[in-house]
């Protein structure tokens, strides 16, 4: 979606009688494409769009360990893959490494934590936290399960076959 496009859906938002639902709640414009996001639960929303956490130790992901790639749960964008994936004994998913360019690292609105975001849709994961010396990356992203979803490596690998 262009520029124009934008001025024209404006126009007859404005002018034409145009409703609200023709753009889902969770949709949004990014560089003047819309976006379509997967339909979240009311929990996932609370952590994902609102910035909540789930408790620790409860999560799908906390002791799972098979190969594969996490996603984004809200957009489904690639954000680790399952060789960054450790036991952080914290009671949430860690890992010690993202997909290169898919995870956003901002200042938390406490000023003493960094918050990690999905890099192309916004969607809260969870924290980053630096020093502790669990693996040799020294890294630990402390990520909210409810913040993902996963493709094994089984599927991915399918998928590439019959891509050709």
């Amino acid at each position: 979606m262009n520029y124009f496009d934008i001025v024209l859906i404006f126009f007859l938002s404005a002018f034409s009688g145009y409703q609200d639902t023709d753009f889902p709640e969770n949709d949004s414009i990014k560089d003047g494409k819309i976006m379509k996001f997967n339909k979240l639960t009311p929990e996932e929303e609370r952590i994902i769009v609102y910035k909540g956490t789930e408790r620790p130790f409860t999560g799908k992901y906390n002791d799972f360990f098979e190969e594969g790639t996490y996603n984004c749960k809200r957009c489904g964008a690639a954000l680790y893959k399952s060789d960054a994936k450790f036991d952080g004994h914290c009671g949430w998913p860690s890992f010690d490494d993202e997909i290169e360019g898919a995870v956003k690292r901002i200042p938390d609105a406490d000023g003493r934590r960094i918050e990690i975001v999905c890099a192309h849709c916004g969607a809260h994961l969870g924290h980053v936290f630096l020093g502790e010396g669990f693996t040799d990356k020294n890294t630990r992203h402390c990520v909210n399960s409810v913040s993902l979803s996963f493709t094994p490596k089984k599927s991915i690998t399918e998928q590439n076959k019959s891509k050709k």
